[in-house]
């Protein structure tokens, strides 16, 4: 009986994050944002792809591109979207830091924590992505906590594409 007991506050324990999640995706704003994919492969947690996410900056001061010899710069900033991009607002008491990269030629930002997006064990590594094509992820956007990945995409062409990963 005790044991029935333990079952059955773990199912609820289990359900009610899923329900959380749920109502996340139906309650808060969300978004495709491009992404810099990382190793997709670690044993003790399965497969899956880790992104960094990309987002559009507003800050006080106004940012310095680091050249040879200087590392990125890095804010604190709580992120919103807006129209439809996701937008890091400096903010000194937010949570999440943003680093600056180089994208190409271009200097960009990113959230310095990234993403892991589970994938099923026969599927192809969609991080890995041909000339011409960008990985992107749809996210969830609490006013709390990181993003939370809902589905992967592909853009090419300047048209996105939700994959298929079955």
């Amino acid at each position: 009986m005790k044991g029935l007991i333990v079952v059955a506050v773990q199912m609820l324990l289990v359900a009610s994050v899923g329900a959380k999640y749920l109502y996340d995706r139906a309650h808060y704003p969300h978004v495709w944002v491009e992404t810099v994919p990382y190793d997709p492969d670690l044993p003790i947690r399965g497969r899956y792809v880790s992104v960094a996410v990309l987002v559009d900056a507003k800050r006080s001061a106004p940012a310095s591109r680091p050249d040879a010899g200087q590392g990125p710069e890095y804010f604190v900033a709580r992120l919103e979207v807006q129209g439809d991009r996701l937008v890091a607002i400096e903010d000194p008491a937010a949570r999440h830091w943003v680093s600056s990269r180089r994208c190409g030629e271009a200097p960009c930002w990113q959230l310095t924590e990234p993403l892991a997006y589970f994938i099923p064990e026969h599927v192809h590594d969609p991080s890995r992505r041909p000339a011409g094509e960008s990985l992107w992820v749809e996210v969830t956007v609490p006013p709390t906590g990181a993003p939370r990945p809902i589905r992967l995409g592909v853009k090419r062409n300047g048209e996105l594409a939700p994959l298929e990963l079955n």
